[in-house]
């Protein structure tokens, strides 16, 4: 099996996003403030605990079908995929991302989720 069967559009997703990564990345590096998140509350952890959850479940099974289905040729049509075309992509760059970075006080991940989102909706076939 090939493993570009399994990757699909992953490369040319992952192409559009690093340079943004990157950029932000180093943005982060010289204006750490900039995307420091001053949650005294804890409200804004607390609602990327609920979100990361459903969002690692999602992804999980995303990948659970496309590893059981995609390498035989069969259409997924169940699961996650009744939700949204590309689960595997909207669940981390939604859920997972901005939560991962929310609970880490930067607004980085919900940056990163955002360009992950925009490259999925254009390199990801209908």
């Amino acid at each position: 099996m090939k493993i570009s069967i399994l990757v699909g559009s992953g490369d040319k997703i992952a192409l559009f996003t690093l340079p943004f990564i990157f950029a932000l990345a180093i943005l982060n590096l010289f204006f750490p403030g900039f995307f420091y998140i001053n949650d005294t509350s804890g409200i804004l952890k607390m609602i990327a605990n609920i979100f990361i959850i459903p969002g690692l479940i999602l992804w999980l099974w995303s990948v659970y079908l496309v590893l059981n289905n995609v390498p035989n040729k069969k259409l997924i049509t169940h699961g996650p995929y009744l939700l949204v075309k590309h689960p595997l992509y909207t669940s981390v760059a939604l859920l997972v991302l901005p939560s991962v970075g929310i609970l880490f006080n930067s607004w980085l991940g919900v940056f990163f989720g955002l360009f992950l989102y925009i490259g999925s909706r254009l390199f990801s076939p209908l």
